[in-house]
């Protein structure tokens, strides 16, 4: 038996086993929201004998694609019956406008059962007691289904990992009127006699199934046809579709929500991470049946094998010698416990001639031990002290390998040398990848569309729907027969965009996503008076030679442009990175005005690799503290650059001055420009910290346009509760906004009327299904009190903009191909893949450069501007061309791409030199307060914007 220590609140004790399979606890995966993630759409086929009524037929494998809605000017419309009710805008019409392509998409039809499906509770253990890991608790029942009552579980239950088991029949507890029984289950072997006289047998856990409801599909097939409202009953049948799908793959590999990963293609990338292929899978409906989405998907695993060479991979040491105390710096001990906490291993103590016992039952680590095993202490019960690696000696007669490394501590509290401990292959990694291999994650999870495609495929002989006992018992159907689903797109007409006056082509209509600056002028240019130069780069590396032709391209560059620059020659600093950069950038910023009695209007700070603390002080200085625009630039860049990147640069450097780059051709955007209905586009977003850094919050922005032309926005950043989804100072934050847009209307714009917005389309990203309810109970009544404060009352439009999703589509013919295989920048798909009964989308805005492109999916939560589904599929493909530091489209409109980076640089509204908050992810703020107190000083800590920059896209 190893030693054991007490219980203890030292620092790095995160405590708990992470699951292999879903995470944290959770209650009923689906009873609220949209299927809590359930995507898959079957084909099934109607109860009364007739064929289901669907809005579109969809063409399959290498055919052509048969009509579907608006083909031939014959649009079939939506079913939905009048008393249905929806969580969003119900959909009664699809879009018409747009070039027409056949498209293939990773979606197939799937049967649902034709029989009562029966739900149960499952409690594990008690619900008083911790929740223990997915995999554990699917190994539980797995063993209860197979050994323990195999007559009761006849064909076998399935069963989601947490609260939800769904059984094809009802299962047998005795008596007809009992609904609730509960069983024992060990993992292990029986206890032997020797076991049970000293109580030291296998764990015993309690399994308590309670009959909760019976569900009829025949409620889905109705909402599959728009007779069915969605609620929990509908909800509960696509959970149990998706957890009947998923039992298989769950059994037999390491699983994470949605995906599944094998070991059939791997790539050890080096810091003791392993790389796996896997699949994702999910139920879903669409209109008139269920659908099955299938992606491949990648998984960062821990290297298996001995836990000291997964040490010394993590911290890119040679020999073990660097882990023992003395080599080992308290900081890097922190960073590397909090690498390999949570990990399983497998202990083995030594026995006679060396030979090793292994331990069969995994054991999860817990903490690193400052000291090493001959020199950590602890009390015997028979009284005194003794080392550990005595403790091995006397008890083994085994002499440690490596007696200065130090200990594990598991879950147990034992303590066990890091050279007894191996690590079980295929454990998913549950923290952020470092950044220093997230080109190599990339680099493996990348693949152009065909090659995709081919993947997905291959993926159906790995899950393997019709050898599945749980899928055949369940009567369900997936139809792989006919390779990919195919269906109909529309690519839609690029928005007009305007330069300004002096261009040689002033307008100009976007190519495949994309177009260029030569012989074009900004619409609205910046005039910079005085600006001045910090090299945080040594002169031997960054030479005054190339601060000078940086210096010279970047005046040739706004020249191009049409920026206006007085200072043609401006002061340069070299300086120290590691000094006060707050300090630095006051003092050179002073020898500017004493010299030419005008501070600098710009600072162009150039940094040297791996800076970031650096930028973050520099934006710090700038964005909060001075108010003075900055652009970063990075040596290696500036060095020898060509015309193009500093071209680039005058893109952000414009509108960070206050001017414009370009604007939508008003006649082509006429729902922005209309001078009728003034329109503020909003879009809102939330980041949430890293896995496992408990104690640092969320934060969140909204960005909204001031001018009429919906191309110059302003942000309003906030900090929140850590992991909290919904934006708590939203009203704050749009009345800052809408305030804003009346003031620019009236001082900038001269309007001494009609400056009030009658119209607000507000795009939120990075809500899942399943809140959709909550942003319309929660965030709209914000947004609509911040009007009411206002005097106005515009008419409100939400829609979510999501990104997390596996829905891909591929072009069918190469001729409707962009250079990378992709679909056409702005293909749109609505019907088919989309929901039975709501109004959404998929538009694929972007051209594709790597890889195989992601198309963002829109759903309309709100619309008081009955907007038609192609004014809004127009309206969100133009916004995707207003991003200021682009002359590409862009994936998401502007606006939510810019709340996306104002949130992801909340950081920089700290002070750098405070040094009591920490963002990199090795740190845990855990170690000195708790994650309460933390959040609290993160929130006071929290620096406002500068009034100079709350009219300025200082985030461009």
């Amino acid at each position: 038996m190893a030693p054991r220590i007490a219980p203890s609140g030292s620092q790095g004790d995160r405590g708990g086993t992470p699951a292999r399979g879903r995470g944290g606890a959770s209650n009923r995966p689906a009873l609220a929201g949209r299927g809590g993630g359930a995507n898959v759409r079957p084909a099934i086929a109607s109860r009364g004998g007739g064929a289901i009524t669907r809005p579109a037929i969809t063409g399959r494998g290498g055919g052509a694609t048969q009509p579907g809605p608006g083909r031939g000017g014959a649009i079939i419309q939506p079913n939905i019956a009048s008393h249905v009710t929806t969580i969003g805008v119900k959909r009664t019409a699809y879009g018409t406008k747009g070039r027409r392509i056949p498209v293939f998409t990773n979606h197939f039809p799937v049967a649902i059962p034709d029989s009562v499906i029966h739900h149960y509770d499952v409690v594990i253990n008690g619900s008083s007691e911790k929740t223990l890991p997915a995999r554990l608790n699917i190994e539980l029942i797995e063993r209860l289904q197979r050994v323990v009552a195999p007559d009761v579980f006849t064909p076998k239950a399935v069963y989601d990992g947490r609260k939800n088991m769904f059984a094809a029949r009802e299962l047998p507890f005795g008596e007809p009127e009992v609904t609730s029984k509960e069983f024992d289950v060990t993992l292990g072997d029986p206890a032997t006699p020797a076991q049970l006289a000293s109580g030291r047998g296998p764990k015993v856990y309690k399994i308590r199934l309670t009959h909760v409801a019976t569900i009829n599909p025949e409620v889905l097939l109705r909402f599959l046809e728009g007779k069915q409202s969605q609620d929990n009953m509908v909800l509960t049948a696509i959970t149990a579709l998706n957890v009947v799908v998923r039992m298989d793959p769950t059994i037999k590999w390491p699983f994470n929500v949605r995906s599944f990963f094998t070991d059939m293609e791997t790539k050890n990338i080096g810091s003791g991470i392993v790389l796996w292929r896997g699949y994702f899978q999910s139920v879903r409906p669409a209109p008139g049946r269920m659908l099955i989405n299938v992606d491949i998907s990648t998984g960062t695993m821990y290297q298996p094998g001995p836990l000291i060479d997964l040490c010394l991979a993590s911290m890119g040491k040679p020999t073990p010698q660097w882990l023992t105390a003395k080599e080992l710096p308290e900081r890097e001990r922190i960073k590397l416990q909090r690498f390999i906490s949570g990990i399983r291993v497998i202990t083995k103590s030594p026995g006679p001639q060396g030979q090793a016992n292994r331990r069969a039952t995994p054991r999860v680590v817990k903490k690193l031990t400052q000291a090493g095993a001959d020199a950590l202490s602890f009390t015997m019960r028979e009284g005194g002290t003794m080392t550990v690696a005595q403790y091995f000696q006397k008890t083994y007669n085994q002499r440690l390998k490596f007696p200065a490394l130090p200990c594990v501590e598991v879950g147990s509290g034992a303590l066990i040398p890091l050279e007894l401990c191996d690590v079980e292959p295929g454990q998913i990694m549950r923290k952020q990848v470092p950044p220093e291999k997230t080109k190599d994650v990339l680099e493996f999870a990348t693949k152009r569309p065909s090659d995709r495609l081919e993947s997905i495929k291959r993926g159906l002989g790995v899950l393997a729907y019709g050898e599945s006992e749980y899928v055949r018992e369940f009567g369900m159907r997936v139809d792989t027969a006919n390779a990919t689903l195919g269906l109909e797109a529309r690519v839609l007409e690029p928005p007009t965009l305007k330069y300004g006056p002096r261009s040689k082509q002033p307008n100009i209509t976007p190519e495949r996503g994309a177009w260029n600056m030569i012989d074009k002028k900004f619409y609205r240019a910046a005039a910079i008076k005085q600006w001045i130069v910090v090299i945080f780069e040594s002169d031997r590396r960054f030479r005054q030679e190339d601060a000078d032709a940086t210096i010279r391209g970047l005046l040739s560059a706004c020249r191009e442009v049409g920026i206006e620059v007085g200072e043609q020659n401006p002061m340069l600093f070299y300086r120290n990175p590691q000094a006060d950069i707050g300090k630095v950038l006051y003092e050179a910023g002073k020898i500017c005005f004493d010299k030419n009695k005008l501070g600098p209007g710009l600072v162009v700070a150039i940094l040297p690799e791996g800076s970031t603390d650096t930028y973050t002080a520099i934006k710090h200085w700038g964005d909060i503290t001075n108010g003075t625009p900055t652009q970063c630039l990075k040596a290696t860049k500036c060095r020898g650059a060509k015309a193009q990147y500093f071209a680039n640069v005058c893109l952000k450097i414009n509108v960070k001055l206050g001017g414009i780059n370009t604007i939508p051709e008003p006649r082509s955007v006429s729902m922005l420009t209309d001078p009728r209905n003034p329109t503020i586009v909003m879009g809102a977003d939330v980041i949430h910290p890293a896995p496992g850094a408990d104690g640092r919050p969320s934060f969140t922005a909204v960005v909204g346009n001031v001018d009429s032309d919906s191309a110059k926005y302003i942000a309003r950043c906030s900090v929140q509760p850590s992991r909290q989804e919904l934006i708590e100072d939203l009203f704050a934050m749009t009345h800052s906004i809408i305030a804003s847009y009346m003031d620019y209307q009236k001082i900038m714009e001269k309007k001494s009327s009609n400056f009030a917005p009658t119209r607000i389309i507000f795009y939120r990203d990075g809500v899942s299904e399943g809140q959709f309810k909550q942003v319309l109970e929660f965030e709209l009544p914000q947004l609509r009190r911040a009007c009411e404060e206002l005097k106005i009352n515009p008419a409100i439009t939400v829609v979510v903009v999501g990104k997390r999703h596996h829905v891909r589509f591929f072009p069918q013919r190469t001729a409707d191909a962009d250079k990378s295989g992709n679909c056409p920048a702005g293909t749109v798909v609505d019907h088919e893949v989309t929901h039975p009964l709501e109004l959404d989308w998929y538009l694929q805005s972007h051209a594709g450069l790597l890889g195989t492109s992601r198309p963002a999916h829109y759903s309309v939560l709100h619309d008081e501007n009955g907007f038609s589904p192609d004014g809004l599929q127009a309206l969100s493909f133009a916004l995707c061309h207003v991003y200021a530091r682009s002359t590409r489209s862009v994936s998401i409109p502007a606006p939510v791409y810019y709340a996306d980076i104002v949130c992801s640089r909340a950081k920089n509204h700290y002070d750098p030199m405070a040094g009591n908050l920490h963002f990199s992810d090795e740190y845990s703020q855990t170690d000195t307060l708790s994650a309460d107190k933390q959040l609290e000083h993160f929130r006071a800590s929290f620096k406002p914007l500068h009034d100079k920059m709350k009219r300025l896209m200082y985030f461009s």
